[in-house]
């Protein structure tokens, strides 16, 4: 009798709750792997991107098999919920920041390169040396403008009533608290040279790296900041440099408002 009994509480554990767990349990340590190795740079973005989309492919799976077992659970009375409730909130936490950038950027047109002055763009010079040569190239897409001008009519340069080197100072302390990779920090020299920083910004998530280049030019009134931020590598950003612009001039604006 008691083989018998336990036999029949065997069968009464679900086999799709178990599995769901085991997959999310899996599933993490890919992702983050992936993430940790790409911003070690030990992975190039390829086989990176390529270990992430695995990753979160079996959370995926992983939720839509918890899913099923909790339907299969509650219809049959089995043992699993628990592994099964595990199993989604796993897939929850490692597919809702990835969805949410996705399904921003699929509403948008596929740029790489974005900038506050598309018609003179500020120019990467030290970058030129530091991107790999598998990167996406340093000039200037003459194709981004138009679309730009659609998709983000909000990204335009700011006027600062203050001197350039008091812009540029500001600036510079922004990126510096934004915890940026300054590659190159030349300040301007009155009216005969713009200042200029270049930094490497990565994406919070999966680290990801954005080139950044900002120009502070002296205007009649005061000084003026571009700013344009390019995806290294890929085909899309996702929206990811047009939010890095915005947030970066509205923060200089707040400070200047603050510290005139």
């Amino acid at each position: 009798m008691l083989i018998k009994r336990t036999l029949y509480l065997e069968e009464r554990n679900s086999a799709l709750a178990t599995w769901s767990l085991r997959l999310a349990l899996f599933s993490f340590p890919v992702v983050v792997l992936a993430a940790a190795l790409y911003r070690a740079e030990l992975l190039s973005f390829e086989p990176a991107v390529a270990t992430m989309a695995a990753g979160l492919a079996l959370a995926l799976l992983a939720g839509l098999v918890a899913i099923i077992a909790c339907i299969a659970i509650w219809e049959s009375g089995w043992r699993g919920f628990g592994k099964a409730l595990g199993a989604l909130s796993i897939a929850f936490v490692l597919l809702a920041g990835p969805a949410a950038v996705l399904a921003r950027g699929l509403m948008l047109p596929p740029l790489t390169d974005l900038s506050t002055d598309p018609a003179d763009p500020p120019r990467f010079r030290a970058m030129g040396l530091a991107r790999p040569s598998a990167a996406n190239p340093v000039a200037f897409p003459e194709a981004t403008a138009p679309l730009q001008r659609s998709a983000y009519p909000g990204i335009k340069p700011v006027d600062l009533d203050a001197t350039p080197e008091e812009a540029f100072n500001t600036i510079l302390t922004l990126v510096r608290a934004r915890h940026w990779q300054i590659l190159d920090s030349v300040p301007p020299r009155g009216g005969v040279r713009d200042g200029q920083i270049e930094a490497v910004a990565q994406t919070p998530l999966l680290g990801f790296r954005n080139d950044v280049v900002i120009r502070v030019r002296p205007t009649a009134k005061g000084a003026r900041v571009d700013v344009r931020s390019a995806a290294r590598y890929g085909i899309h950003d996702l929206g990811e440099n047009a939010w890095r612009i915005s947030k970066l001039m509205a923060d200089l604006s707040a400070v200047r408002r603050k510290h005139p």
